[in-house]
């Protein structure tokens, strides 16, 4: 598993642990606080948050999530209550998702933006002005999906980026609310890469926020703990038997990183196909190096979610 090899790898000192997620952290501010300026300039932070909401917290997602928890326990892949221990620490990250990795998006987005706009010469592609805009949308929603994924690949593959990622694959039950396990500085690197395309391909014509949404609603599916594997139509788009391996034990290294298309692990050779009938894997990270609902069953959700969003700035791992 791409966990393990990423845990194997030579032990650094905790004061560079904390260095290089100090940048990150750092890093993220300095862009969201160009994103703040920007949009307070316009006279628009207000309604640009609002936007954010609208379209990363939209009604659809809440009734997806419902929906899909009814069907967690009507079929699942692996039998667990509604409140297991897993599933109620994942609450606590939608909690954090929508108080602070929301606004944290937008304002990153715009702030990048416009960066972009104003420092690299030539990124905004002319041509595209004639493109219908059905061509232009999936254009952008592909491109943009090969940019998470690279910095999916990029999570797994540098270790300064594994601290904040690997909170998401402590997760050893799996839901649809596992898609919300994410430091908030994890989004960093693939906010900022997705940007490109869309500030490239669209320059200032707004992407369609009911696509965006169904975007989001694509990529929260897949950690379903339900055996779909999307039959044919799995061998394009991630489904969540398809990423379940991913976040399995004994997952081959940097296997299944799509997000919500898998041609990218199909070009990379990276694809593992679920089987079907095949049981549920177990998930979670070989040895729990980081602190999670099952080291200590009797912690409490809230402090336990405090350590783990500290624990990347004081952990070597």
């Amino acid at each position: 598993m791409v966990a393990a090899q990423v845990q194997a790898a030579p032990s650094v000192r905790t004061s560079r642990a904390s260095a290089s997620s100090a940048a990150i952290a750092v890093g993220t501010a300095s862009v969201a606080w160009v994103g703040a300026l920007t949009l307070q300039r316009s006279h628009a932070l207000g309604a640009g948050l609002v936007a954010g909401w609208g379209e990363l917290l939209a009604p659809a997602l809440v009734a997806l999530v419902i929906g899909v928890m009814v069907c967690e326990q009507l079929w699942p892949a692996e039998r667990r209550p509604l409140l297991a221990r897993g599933h109620v620490q994942d609450a606590c990250f939608l909690l954090v998702y929508a108080s602070t990795v929301v606004p944290l998006m937008l304002l990153m987005g715009v702030g990048f933006a416009s960066l972009l706009v104003q420092h690299v010469n030539g990124i905004e592609a002319p041509w595209t002005a004639t493109w219908p805009r059905w061509l232009l949308i999936s254009v952008t929603l592909v491109a943009m999906d090969a940019c998470n994924w690279l910095a999916h690949w990029a999570d797994h593959r540098f270790r300064a980026l594994w601290r904040f990622h690997a909170v998401h694959h402590s997760q050893e039950e799996m839901s649809v609310l596992t898609s919300f396990r994410a430091h908030p500085f994890v989004h960093t690197i693939g906010f900022l890469l997705a940007t490109v395309p869309v500030v490239a391909l669209t320059g200032d014509r707004p992407m369609a926020p009911v696509l965006i949404t169904l975007y989001l609603c694509l990529g929260t599916l897949t950690h379903a703990n339900v055996p779909w594997d999307f039959g044919p139509f799995g061998r394009v788009l991630v489904s969540p038997a398809y990423h379940r391996l991913h976040h399995s034990i004994d997952c081959p290294e940097g296997a299944n990183l799509g997000v919500v298309l898998n041609v990218w692990d199909v070009l990379t050779r990276r694809a593992v196909f679920p089987r079907r009938g095949a049981p549920a894997c177990s998930t979670g990270l070989s040895g729990r190096p980081l602190s999670n609902e099952q080291t200590n069953p009797r912690r409490r959700p809230l402090p336990l979610l405090v350590t783990q969003l500290t624990e990347p700035f004081s952990s070597p791992s």
